[in-house]
């Protein structure tokens, strides 16, 4: 598993990470079977959200239920959650009672002293950046949270973090897969006229994130768009899989190691954020942490996805 100190952190992370948004209906052994499949791969980075689950917190609190982590097992862990939905609103809220009655509430379920890293969860269109900076100051002074980010958040919306912010933003969760990619996929297609793949949706965040040290996590890894199902075995994306296929076959790794590996494969040292609850796919897509994809192949995925190469 190939691991790097986050910028503006002391954490080593891997660069595949698993999402536990889906384990609220798990029992205690699928959970730790799930989780120890993910920590002998090399994953011990955990990322949590404080609306995943059937319940608020509820998620958080059948991980903590599972596990019974000591403080020694809780110290091998980096464990990422996230605050700022309202999920019963629904609407967003950035506010500082938001926020700390938000961690309180995840520190509580998932029976630790400290998150690693707490990231806004999805922008707020009325955020007022003094209020977000209040809380991070109270939440680092406490030793409740040690890093912040942010998710889904444009280069403007960041730097108007910035301004009041003085923690590091050292993370933003993006959308990104090989069929998902307008991030991506827009620079490699700038100044073409009358090609939809050019117009830029999300402000040059990529290059955005490398020049600011903020790491790029990718979530829906698999995901053939917006919540539409995965593209791996998809007969819709019959010309990407035979790609994949033959790849996987060439390296000998499972089709969703290649996946893994066209993300993990970006320069800007992305990490990839896993939501399966499958242990077998856990294991498989930790095998694409460092395939070393060419430059040709990793086009070749790129344009078998259906983007245009110049």
């Amino acid at each position: 598993m190939k691991t790097f100190t986050l910028p503006g952190t002391d954490l080593v992370v891997p660069n595949v990470v698993l999402g536990m948004m889906r384990i609220q209906d798990k029992t205690d052994d699928e959970v730790r079977t799930l989780v120890g499949a993910a920590r002998d791969s090399g994953i011990a980075f955990l990322d949590h959200a404080d609306v995943y689950g059937s319940d608020l917190h509820g998620c958080e609190t059948r991980f903590a239920e599972a596990l019974q982590l000591t403080p020694a097992d809780r110290a091998e862990l980096v464990i990422q959650t996230k605050a700022g939905i309202v999920r019963e609103g629904p609407y967003f809220d950035f506010s500082y009672d938001h926020l700390i009655a938000s961690v309180d509430g995840s520190l509580a379920a998932l029976q630790t002293d400290y998150i690693d890293i707490l990231l806004l969860h999805r922008p707020d269109a009325l955020v007022e950046p003094e209020e977000v900076a209040r809380a991070f100051d109270a939440l680092e002074a406490s030793g409740k949270v040690r890093a912040f980010g942010v998710s889904n958040q444009t280069p403007g919306q960041i730097e108007l973090l910035r301004k009041y912010v003085k923690q590091p933003i050292v993370a933003n969760q993006l959308q990104l897969s090989i069929t998902h990619a307008p991030l991506v996929a827009q620079g490699v297609a700038s100044n073409m006229l009358d090609l939809d793949q050019s117009i830029s949706r999300d402000n040059g965040i990529v290059d955005y994130c490398r020049l600011h040290d903020i790491t790029i996590q990718a979530w829906s890894p698999f995901q053939a768009k917006f919540f539409t199902g995965v593209f791996l075995d998809n007969p819709e994306y019959a010309e990407l899989n035979a790609v994949i296929d033959r790849l996987a076959a060439q390296y000998d790794v499972p089709p969703i190691a290649v996946a893994t590996a066209w993300i993990t494969r970006h320069p800007a040292r992305m990490q990839v954020v896993l939501g399966t609850t499958s242990p077998e796919r856990v294991r498989g897509a930790a095998l694409g942490s460092d395939l070393p994809l060419t430059r040709a192949e990793w086009y070749d995925l790129f344009r078998a996805a259906g983007h245009v190469v110049p």
